[in-house]
Formats: structure tokens, sequence, C-alpha cells
């Protein structure tokens, strides 16, 4: 019923750029924020990027400067513009959603999950 869907992941050589998508469906009422997360290989799942329904936007340290996250004008989707990719970006990128979703008997706020898309950085 609601669905996040990731695209764009893909295998980038070090210090290339690649953008990653995400875009939300369903019975949705409002999109509260939406976020990036990755799981790198034997690494607890870690906090990329979220932006806001109001357009602010936090990193992580170790993407600052590099990872750009954005929206589209119906705040629907989710980018991640990354650049100057290194190898220890390669994970499997996870885009979350903070929504407010409806149903037949009423309304709800919860956060659904994509299935992720893996980005590799490698010579």
């Amino acid at each position: 019923q609601v669905q996040l869907v990731e695209s764009g992941g893909g295998l980038v050589q070090p210090g290339g750029s690649l953008r990653l998508s995400c875009t939300a469906s369903g019975n949705i009422l409002s999109i509260n924020a939406m976020g990036w997360y990755r799981q790198r290989p034997g690494k607890q799942r870690e906090l990329v990027a979220t932006v806001t329904s109001g357009g602010s936007r936090n990193y992580a340290d170790s993407v600052k400067g590099r990872f750009t996250a954005s929206k589209d004008n119906a705040g629907n989707t989710l980018y991640l513009q990354m650049s100057s990719l290194k190898p220890e970006d390669t994970a499997v990128y996870i885009c979350d959603g903070d929504l407010t979703t409806s149903y037949v008997m009423g309304y709800g706020r919860a956060h659904y999950w994509g299935q992720g898309t893996q980005v590799t950085v490698s010579s």
C-alpha cells in the first residue's frame, strides 16, 4: 500500500559520482521527513542524510561536503547526489520515510523503509 522504491545504485570508480533516488507512493497524507541510511559490510546501519518537509538537511560527518540530499517539487522523491566516492562508501543504501498515511478507519504516522540499492565503489 505504501511503498518506497530506491534506484540509481551501481558500480562506480573511486572519485566518481552517483545519484540515488527514492520515491514514496501510496495512501500518503504527508511526508514529514525522508532520509538515507546505509549498511556497510560488517557494520551497523547508519544514517547518511535526512531531509525534512521544510527542506532542512542533515548529514553524517563522513559524507559532509561530498553528498547532497534533496527532494523534488512534489516532495515525494528523495535524491542523494554522491560525489568523490570512496571505497568505504560501498554499502546498501536504504531509503526511510517518516510518513503519515491514510487507511479505511483513519490515519497514522510511521516509518517506512525501502528495500535498498547497492552502491559499490571500486576500481
